[in-house]
């Protein structure tokens, strides 16, 4: 798969871990605006996205689901985290097959096939059901310099795609669901987050 090579530092030291909203949070709901400043700014937030999604850990993070409405992405389906125990015998994880990738205004196209597929969202922690999905999907977007690039993506990278892309037009994974499962897995993710609290 081919995506723009930008320079990241270690993704698992470095970077601030943010809060991650869970569902129905407003914010979820919302239709993301466009990114239009292409600063350092945004280059931090992407960076501690990464950061905050690894140590989740999950396979993608969607700005909305930190709070910001914008158009906005990240992702890694190749990463791999070990249960480690450190030499001052504490339990910690070891993280191999790094890599990040950003989307910004991302525009999906081309959907071709179906495929259904297990998925779970870390603002519905917990819950997971299968979903149906295009099986491969053209998708256009922009790097935090702002450049444009395309991207074929099939398999696990489609569905991750169209998964993250939904946060961004204010779909939670459980709206794509039938009425009657949609009803009683949010029923069961509510019951189990007021005992959490």
């Amino acid at each position: 798969m081919k995506h723009p090579q930008l320079e990241f530092p270690d993704l698992i030291k470095t970077g601030e871990k943010l809060k991650i909203f869970t569902y129905p949070a407003p914010v979820l709901k919302q239709i993301a605006g466009p990114v239009t400043a292409f600063d350092e700014e945004l280059k931090t937030l992407c960076l501690n996205m990464l950061h905050t999604m690894y140590h989740a850990p999950g396979i993608g993070l969607a700005a909305p689901q930190i709070g910001k409405s914008l158009r906005l992405f990240v992702m890694d389906i190749d990463f791999e985290r070990e249960e480690i125990t450190n030499a001052r015998g504490e339990e910690t994880y070891e993280y191999s097959a790094l890599n990040p990738m950003v989307f910004i205004n991302p525009i999906l196209t081309n959907p071709v096939g179906t495929k259904n597929y297990e998925e779970g969202c870390l603002s519905v922690p917990g819950i997971y059901e299968e979903v149906k999905r295009a099986e491969s999907i053209t998708v256009n977007y922009q790097d935090w310099f702002g450049n444009h690039h395309q991207l074929e993506a099939n398999d696990l990278l489609s569905v991750c795609l169209q998964h993250e892309n939904d946060h961004l037009d204010g779909i939670v994974f459980l709206e794509r669901l039938s009425l009657l499962k949609k009803n009683l897995l949010t029923k069961k993710f509510l019951k189990q987050k007021k005992r959490n609290e």
